[in-house]
């Protein structure tokens, strides 16, 4: 199966929104990006794959990357440096938690949802919107054979 088709058009439809509602009350930027398999540390992955998708070059270093290994089942999320200097040590992981506690119960998007609008309150509150806020990353999930 090609991992494009890993979710329905109705979950990719759904996840895409989240995230489009996530980014509605802040400047902070949120990607999906799926892989078929993950051979190494899955964090270091998504830190190799965050500076390949350019999400480092947002204006406030706000950006966040949620990622996801199929075939091997890992999964991690990173923020940028503007984001983590304002969150606590442990943010990551209490979102992580969330979303893999979806995942055990083969709730995929559920999960991803969820994340991500968790990780859209944090932004908000340390990067709220304002005024010429635009878009600076696609809001479409990425995927890798």
């Amino acid at each position: 199966m090609k991992i494009e088709n890993f979710f329905s058009d109705a979950e990719k439809k759904a996840i895409q929104n989240a995230i489009a509602e996530a980014e509605l009350n802040t400047s902070g930027e949120i990607r999906v990006h799926i892989d078929r398999t993950c051979s190494g540390d899955p964090v270091q992955s998504a830190i190799d794959l965050f500076e390949q998708l350019n999400m480092h070059q947002t204006e406030q270093r706000n950006g966040v990357l949620f990622y996801l290994a199929l075939e091997t089942k890992k999964f991690a999320i990173v923020g940028d440096t503007g984001i983590n200097q304002v969150v606590p040590a442990n943010f990551w992981d209490t979102i992580k938690e969330t979303v893999i506690n979806q995942f055990k119960s083969q709730q995929f998007a559920t999960g991803l949802c969820e994340g991500i609008r968790m990780a859209g309150e944090k932004l908000k509150q340390h990067f709220p919107y304002q005024a010429g806020d635009t878009n600076e990353l696609s809001n479409e999930i990425s995927f890798q054979e």
